[in-house]
Parts: structure tokens; sequence; C-alpha cells
């Protein structure tokens, strides 16, 4: 085979790893991104503002277990989820720990913190790890029972 055809076979395989190797960087950075809950800020019109300020959360709602149908008014303070009698929130759930997880305000948005429970606190499908921005409607799934922050 000559040697320019093999060289230029050679630079295609090369140029096509590379173009793989990227999108898959691509993949893994978007999956990340989204799984932070960072969004990109956008200067916003005045109309966006208020689009944004009708969005804020306003209350957190039990959607599935036991107390399905619960609502807690958010007014700033951190809510505690947890087994014990002096959560906000009192979860009659064998999966949830004591003290499991618990919800505060940080600069304007909320934050979902486990607090070192025995199963875990998801946010959508997402194990919480650190502290992770709740999103509207995301649901946050203790044990068996499932909430969301709604406006």
């Amino acid at each position: 085979m000559p040697e320019l055809v093999l060289q230029l076979t050679r630079a295609g395989f090369l140029l096509l790893l590379w173009l793989f190797v990227v999108a898959a960087l691509r993949v893994v950075r978007s999956d990340l991104f989204v799984a932070s809950g960072l969004r990109a800020s956008l200067p916003m019109s005045r109309r966006g503002a208020r689009a944004a300020r009708d969005r804020t959360p306003r209350q957190l709602v039990v959607t599935a277990g036991g107390l399905a149908g619960t609502r807690i008014s958010l007014d700033g303070r951190p809510i505690l989820i947890g087994r014990a009698d002096d959560s906000t929130l009192v979860l009659d759930d064998d999966y949830a720990s004591t003290r499991h997880a618990r919800i505060g305000l940080q600069g304007g948005d909320w934050f979902l913190e486990d607090l070192g429970s025995t199963n875990g606190t998801y946010l959508d499908r997402a194990k919480v790890t650190g502290p992770t921005r709740v999103p509207l409607g995301v649901p946050i799934r203790i044990g068996k029972t499932v909430i969301e922050l709604r406006s």
C-alpha cells in the first residue's frame, strides 16, 4: 500500500478518535452540569424577572408517602426532615433517619442537604452528597416519602 494512503488512513482514524473523545466529554460535562443544578445565568428582561418571581418556591408539598397532601409554607427558615419529634416535617417512615435531611435558603435559592442518613436522600434520581440546589417541582425522595417545592 502506498505510504501516502497509509498516512491519510492513520490521520483519519486519529481524527475520528479525537471526535469521539470530545463528544464523550461533552456528554459527561452536560450530565454533571444538570446534576449539580446549575444553570447559565442570563440577563432577564422585566417580564423574565416577573416570571422568575412567580416561580419562587412558596411551599413544600408531600406528594407521596404516609403524609401525602401535607403542605408547609416556606418562610425562609430551614426545614428539618426526619423521624425526630422536633423536626419540621416528622416522617413516620422506617427508611428515614432521625435527622435525615435539611432544606434551607441560601442566597435566594433553596438547598437540600443530607444529614448523614442511613438510606440517603435523592433529588430526582441523583443521590445528594452535599448541599444541592432544589429546582421547583423536582421530587425529593426520603425513604417512601416524596416531597417537592412548589410556588
